[in-house]
């Protein structure tokens, strides 16, 4: 007995799940631990550096209202 709507084996709504849950596996761009990272933004480049003491505090103030200037 032969079905013309199945397609492999698998009807075409299953075929259309399989590739839906495919594209959301690979092609989302969700921040996924360890598999992802965002960019740095530049206030968040400044805060790494005043959290390790590379700058100063009156550094870091005149640096952010500069940052926050251009946003």
């Amino acid at each position: 007995m032969f079905y013309y709507n199945n397609f492999w084996g698998m009807d075409f709504i299953w075929w259309c799940i399989w590739i839906m849950l495919l594209f959301w596996i690979f092609a989302t761009p969700y921040d996924i631990p360890f598999q992802r990272n965002k960019k740095n933004g530049p206030l968040d480049i400044l805060q790494k550096r005043f959290a390790s003491g590379e700058i100063g505090p009156e550094d870091y103030q005149e640096r952010k209202k500069i940052i926050e200037a251009d946003l």
